[in-house]
């Protein structure tokens, strides 16, 4: 026989599991804006079937249902979407990082303006053709001087300002190690907390949700492969617990270093720990010679991500010796042009006579730093500035009327690097004119830039498009929540009716029917 007050035990489960499931549906509704939170949902099951099978079970027409239980909260998430959005967020890091400093780098050079190189070193060529026509002429000679110091000028400026960002786009990469550091004990420490809640039958969402906005943003600062591992002490709670993660270290290519870098260890025995993230530099060029992760170094960089754009805007040191990157890229060429341009035209300069002079001028035009950069340290010969009949106009004498030298001193501006009679080792990568190889410089840069640009543009559709996907899945629907929200009230009030329908019965059993054999 069926006890009379099964029916109470049915309803009181109905009430119970709606009334868990309008408090996730409330909790969903109170995160709708919280950044990284996923949507829960109560999963239902019927509970055991009465009676159960048995020698002393009470013989019906068929097994009744119990009722209904509250098995699980889940949260929906799609594993397949974020390991998407994590490649699309690791190139934002690293496009960004090189449009980034490609982008300052062009406002420093700040081509095409009247303020440029270019333009600059236009007026300087214009002035030394001012003065073959007028080689006596003394306002002539004061434009070329102070033409010949905004060149400097430009230089100087060029050269610093470059080294300046370069410094801090170094502080940068030291700020990323230590993000990343940061990150990763952070995930650590909430491995360490959810494997204190699992093995007890608990699913700790929140922690969950934590821990993929945590992974989400170490994907864009390295590229990492996730992978869950359930301890193997969890038991039967392993068939509802997400895991732990082990966070590896990944090529850009996605394949895995050999052996394998896992910046967060995990297996089946529990956590072994993590390994903590140090950038080391050059002792002679300052250039990133290596990345250490733990007891690793890694010294292609190709771990992609923020950091290893900044690393090549930065500059590193090249399995040759050399220092590659952006920047010690265009210091370089900025230094080799400088330096051939200031010999060459020195060399022409001291073949020269100045107004009056009996005798060669042997004074150098330019003053450049023996040892050190020549556009850092490139300047006008203070005797020249003092007085500027010194510029060595003449070829064969200092008469008035000779302006020979300056001619050859004008002609250097469609002289190739290959012509001058001072070329070294440092000009041997210069090709063309002074003016058609920074203009090289110049469009090659833009190009660079444009591309990072570009791949960054499509970096950021793609990641907008995968996480709205995401989204989709993931996020909070007020509308969806507030269907739930009368569908689980209904069912609860029904529930309720239940119970009230029940004590009708029992009442009726108890109080309403008569006494028997009085």
């Amino acid at each position: 026989m069926i006890s009379s007050f099964m029916g109470l035990e049915t309803a009181k489960r109905g009430l119970s599991t709606s009334q868990g499931a309008l408090y996730t549906t409330g909790n969903n509704v109170s995160n709708a804006n919280t950044v990284g939170y996923s949507r829960q949902r109560v999963n239902l099951e019927q509970t055991s079937g009465f009676p159960t099978v048995g020698m002393n079970s009470p013989r019906v027409a068929g097994q009744i249902g119990t009722g209904v239980a509250a098995e699980t909260v889940q949260r929906i998430r799609d594993s397949f979407l974020d390991a998407q959005y994590r490649t699309q967020s690791n190139k934002i890091g690293y496009y960004g990082a090189m449009s980034e400093s490609l982008s300052k780098m062009e406002g420093i050079m700040n081509e095409p303006t009247d303020s440029g190189l270019a333009a600059t070193m236009e007026k300087f060529w214009n002035s030394i053709q001012g003065l073959t026509a007028n080689a006596e002429n003394s306002g002539a000679r004061e434009v070329v001087a102070s033409t010949g110091v905004m060149v400097a000028d430009t230089l100087n400026y060029y050269y610093n300002s470059l080294t300046s960002v370069k410094t801090d786009i170094g502080n940068q990469i030291n700020v990323k190690a230590n993000e990343i550091n940061t990150i990763i004990d952070s995930i650590d420490q909430l491995n360490q907390q959810i494997s204190k809640v699992e093995p007890h039958g608990y699913i700790p969402n929140d922690l969950y949700d934590k821990r993929d906005v945590l992974v989400d943003n170490l994907s864009q600062l390295v590229s990492v492969n996730v992978k869950n591992v359930i301890p193997s002490d969890y038991g039967k709670a392993s068939d509802v617990a997400t895991g732990l993660y082990n966070i590896e270290l990944m090529n850009e290519d996605g394949s895995s270093y050999v052996p394998p870098i896992n910046l967060v260890s995990v297996n089946k025995t529990g956590m072994l720990g993590t390994v903590k993230v140090a950038v080391s530099y050059d002792d002679t060029s300052g250039a990133v010679d290596g990345v250490k992760f733990g007891s690793k170094t890694i010294t292609d960089f190709n771990f992609s991500g923020e950091l290893a754009g900044l690393i090549e805007s930065f500059g590193y040191k090249k399995s040759d010796g050399t220092t590659g990157g952006s920047y010690p890229d265009m210091l370089q060429k900025l230094d080799n042009m400088t330096k051939a341009f200031v010999n060459e035209f020195n060399a022409i300069h001291q073949e020269g006579f100045a107004l009056g002079a009996n005798a060669k001028s042997g004074l150098n035009f330019f003053e450049i730093s023996v040892n050190g950069s020549a556009a850092q340290s490139i300047k006008m010969n203070s005797d020249i500035l003092k007085d500027s009949s010194l510029i060595a106009a003449g070829k064969t004498s200092g008469a008035s009327g000779d302006n020979e030298n300056a001619k050859l001193l004008a002609d250097l501006k469609k002289k190739a690097f290959n012509d001058y009679s001072t070329k070294d080792l440092n000009s041997k990568d210069l090709t063309g004119s002074f003016d058609t190889y920074y203009s090289g410089i110049i469009g090659n840069l833009g190009v660079d830039s444009q591309s990072a640009q570009k791949n960054l543009s499509n970096s950021l559709v793609l990641a907008a498009s995968v996480d709205q996907n995401r989204a989709s899945v993931s996020s909070v629907s007020l509308d969806e929540e507030m269907t739930d929200m009368i569908k689980f009230q209904q069912a609860y009030n029904a529930s309720a009716r239940m119970v009230t329908m029940v004590d009708e019965m029992l009442d009726k059993i108890i109080n309403g029917m008569g006494t028997v054999g009085r």
